[in-house]
């Protein structure tokens, strides 16, 4: 999919570095409706000839394509084997046309090169394209972008960006260097609108020789990078110029496609000058009602009449259909005045069950950061017995906020007095205490989706404020593009260790050598694998006391690495059967069903607007779905997916888990969305039924936020004895910032609970991999056991570490439990109350209850 744009646009985005040849390489428009045929093709992608000669001979004696591309193609499709989809030979840059003439299915390409590298191409048999020889599981991935898919239609001009970003002259060190970095950027953009806009200016004034394809390709160009920046005004005007090209020359598929984009761009209208300049608790929750109907319409007005036009040519056009519906809904027109045979019905939205309305009470407590994609931790920093909020952005200028709980329902920003405003950038954050001194530090990633950077390690001085240690502790070294990270004690020497998950770079497993520095192990423990990895976690999931790992993959198979107890793993993801999604995203382990095994939570990702809404109204859908995996207790694993309720398609990137009931059963709240503006769909909370089903209750808990959801973490943060959910808005885009969410729990469950605080001696101080099992007898007076493992949840977004428990009515616990990973020791305590807040300290022989404040958060704003 990445690759196909680049083929096709690299033409005009040249024109941003400055690059005075500009040859005639955009959209072959014209062409289209005379060369319609279509090939599926292979691609591999180097950045100098005498690399491409040697991949040629090693090509012409008989070498695989997929594992050469897998090995050295710079090209995202590398870890799928170079496969990069099907393609209209028309649309292709005239070098790849030329370069595929005379080509028939399975032959390969000599090497030539194109503007971002030399290339060489292999056109696919229609039977192989769906089982590349060597890749398995990929061939689901082939199938399932083989056409059937409609991918949404991209308006955020985040492509566009990063491409720029990527070949923008930078400053020395700019990778180690977070202001320098900063900088970069904040002149990267300019430059390149400013050498675009000359460009077309160019063609303006020799309008007579210039091509359409010319035109119009940089008037979208244009377009999608004042999208990117957030001005819809000349957003549009570009995309409409470009529009007019295409009416003009008779390109009715080019039509339709920018109106798409013109409607797209429309909504977003609507959405700043009612969403966010009118920002309050009920905004752009789903489904809309009166109190969040526009009060400024000119924006979906507008977006009505583009999409319209393009319903009239293609009117079963699915995601062009739920924007036109969304449009009417935020003017308070749905379904009245949508076209019969254009209307979605709500009814597929709606929630079977109700517990209770959910309420953003952000805006109240001064949590609302405006910002782009980002992570949050929700967690004690300064053990004062409250939980605090850290939260990072994607924006490269823009430093981490630390909100401090006052205790009093209010937080004070101390960003400033922790010396966190010179740490910018950050796409998530997660939480550990690596040098066991009792306070929380912690850990920033950075690069994910763009270019290589370093992270943070953030020392927690004890005093408020935090130190980079990054550089002496060795964990600078090698800058990788990142979003995923997991501490855990992988040797169970009492130290917290390091898994970074890298796209196009091979993991990393940082050991703690326990005086503060760190040594990556990965090679000699197995673990350097590389893909585009989006999600780590870690897991005991056979139970032996040393954690496991799970790697979630973008577009590959997916890897569980079994500790074998000896510094090194076994990837058994595939005897287990649980490689697939293929296409996947977040991830955790949780024993959703309470049986002591821990299961695995592996979410699919599609970029489809139209394949989610597929879903909604129970139609067949040509991605794989979510997936559950039971743990049989025996070393296998069992797919529940569709028994638990969850085959579903979403589009999840920040999740995780909690107990929003206290019934002692986890359930799950997904953050969705997508980097184009069109990606509009309410993020999603499951309940657990007994560990049996999940139940979407979105609609009636009022948490089905239209936003682009990231970072998510479930915390009681007023100390009242329910999990509320912090969700942290926004998307990749300037353009495309929102205001983070707090959403209150309504409370009055009905259900006990415990909220336990685990601090290790022989085990890591931080407690994480430790075990507790409660054993409580029931109202029937049958024995109930609930099990949790301490850590943070999961793989984009973080809760706190001490683990609030749903006891159901339970009013005392008959045997608390605890086993510690690195001392192979266990306590119990029998007979203890419910609805209280204790600690455990590793080898003491009794809890300490904790004294904590407790605050009332709005009810209403």
């Amino acid at each position: 999919m990445h690759l196909g744009r680049i083929l096709r646009l690299s033409g005009p985005i040249l024109l941003l570095l400055g690059i005075s040849a500009i040859p005639s390489v955009c959209l072959s428009w014209a062409a289209e409706s005379e060369e319609t045929k279509e090939v599926a093709l292979q691609v591999i992608l180097v950045n100098s000839s005498s690399e491409a000669e040697v991949i040629s001979q090693r090509l012409k004696a008989g070498e695989s394509f997929e594992q050469l591309a897998k090995e050295n193609s710079k090209d995202p499709s590398a870890s799928v084997g170079g496969y990069v989809g099907r393609m209209r030979l028309a649309s292709l840059r005239p070098e790849v046309q030329d370069a595929l003439k005379g080509i028939t299915p399975g032959e390969v390409t000599n090497a030539f090169k194109t503007p971002l590298g030399y290339m060489i191409v292999k056109v696919l048999p229609a039977a192989k394209e769906v089982e590349i020889k060597g890749m398995g599981g990929i061939s689901r991935f082939a199938q399932a972008v083989a056409g059937n898919v409609q991918y949404t239609t991209d308006v955020s001009g985040s492509y566009e960006a990063v491409l720029l970003f990527s070949h923008f002259q930078k400053v020395p060190d700019d990778q180690q260097d977070l202001a320098a970095n900063c900088q970069d950027r904040l002149r990267a953009l300019p430059s390149g609108i400013a050498n675009l806009e000359s460009y077309l200016g160019s063609l303006k004034d020799q309008q007579a020789r210039a091509s359409s394809s010319d035109l119009m390709s940089a008037h979208e160009l244009l377009g999608q990078l004042w999208a990117y920046q957030g001005d819809v005004a000349k957003a549009s005007e570009h995309l409409q110029a470009a529009c007019d090209v295409a009416i003009h020359n008779s390109l009715t598929d080019v039509q339709r496609e920018l109106e798409e984009k013109l409607g797209i761009e429309e909504m977003r209208r609507g959405e700043n000058e009612n969403c966010l300049h009118g920002h309050h608790a009920l905004s752009c929750i789903f489904p809309l009602g009166r109190e969040v109907w526009h009060q400024r319409v000119a924006g979906s007005q507008n977006a009505i009449q583009h999409f319209l036009k393009c319903l009239n040519q293609n009117p079963d056009d699915l995601e062009v259909k739920w924007l036109l519906n969304l449009a009417y809904m935020t003017l308070g027109e749905y379904p009245q005045r949508v076209p019969k045979q254009y209307l979605i019905p709500l009814s597929v939205f709606e929630s079977k069950e109700d517990i209770g309305r959910f309420l953003d009470v952000a805006p109240s407590l001064g949590l609302d950061v405006f910002n782009m994609a980002g992570g949050v931790i929700v967690d004690d920093f300064d053990n004062d017995g409250l939980l605090d909020v850290v939260i990072s952005s994607f924006d490269s200028c823009a430093p981490l906020r630390y909100f401090h709980n006052n205790g009093d329902g209010t937080f004070t920003d101390r960003t400033a007095q922790a010396g966190l405003s010179n740490q910018l950038g950050g796409l998530n954050i997660i939480q550990t205490d690596y040098n066991n001194d009792g306070w929380l530090d912690i850990y920033v990633m950075r690069g994910g989706w763009e270019e290589p950077i370093r992270g943070s390690l953030l020392r927690n001085n004890g005093d408020g404020t935090f130190t980079d240690v990054t550089q002496e502790a060795g964990l600078a070294k090698a800058p990788t593009r990142t979003q995923t990270a997991v501490w855990a004690d992988f040797d169970n020497d009492g130290r917290l260790d390091l898994f970074v998950g890298n796209e196009f770079a091979p993991s990393q497993l940082f050991h703690n050598n326990g005086d503060g520095t760190f040594t990556d192990v990965a090679h000699a423990a197995g673990v350097d694998r590389v893909s585009f990895t989006k999600g780590v976690v870690a897991g005991d999931y056979d139970n032996d006391g040393y954690p496991d790992i799970y790697v979630s993959n973008l577009g590959a198979e997916n890897f569980l690495f079994h500790n074998n107890r000896d510094g090194t793993f076994t990837d058994v993801a595939r005897p287990l059967h649980v490689e697939t999604p293929i296409y996947s995203f977040p991830v955790w382990f949780f024993d959703y069903d309470n049986d002591g095994w821990p299961d695995l939570f592996v979410s699919s990702f599609t970029y489809s607007l139209s394949e989610v809404l597929r879903s909604y109204l129970g139609l067949p859908v040509h991605q794989e779905t979510l997936k559950l995996y039971r743990n049989m207790g025996n070393g296998t694993f069992q797919d529940v997916t569709k028994k638990a309720g969850l085959d579903r398609v979403l589009m999840p990137m920040g999740a995780n888990f909690g107990d929003v009931d206290n019934d002692g059963y986890l359930d799950f709240y997904l953050g969705t969305g997508g980097p184009s503006y069109a990606s509009l769909v309410p993020n999603v909370l499951f309940r657990n039924h007994e560990g049996k089903y999940f139940a979407d209750i979105t609609a009636s808990s009022g948490t089905g936020h239209l936003q682009k959801g990231h970072g998510i973490a479930f915390a009681d943060i007023n100390n009242d004895g329910d999990e509320d959910i912090f969700a942290e808005l926004g998307g990749a885009t300037q353009g495309d910032k929102y205001f983070s969410a707090l959403f209150r729990n309504p409370g009055h469950h009905g259900n006990n609970w415990i909220t336990i605080k685990l601090v290790g001696v022989k085990t890591n101080r931080a407690a994480i991999g430790a075990r507790i099992k409660l054993t409580l007898d029931s109202e029937s007076h049958t024995r109930r056991y609930i099990y949790r493992w301490v850590g943070s949840g999961g793989s984009f977004g973080a809760s706190p570490l001490q683990q609030h428990i749903g006891l159901g009515k339970a009013r005392q616990i008959e045997t608390l439990e605890i086993w510690w990973p690195t001392s192979r020791t266990r306590q119990a305590f029998n007979d203890v109350p419910a609805n209280q807040f204790i600690e455990v300290k590793e080898f003491q022989k009794d809890y300490v209850r904790l004294k904590r404040r407790t605050f009332a958060l709005p009810s209403m704003q």
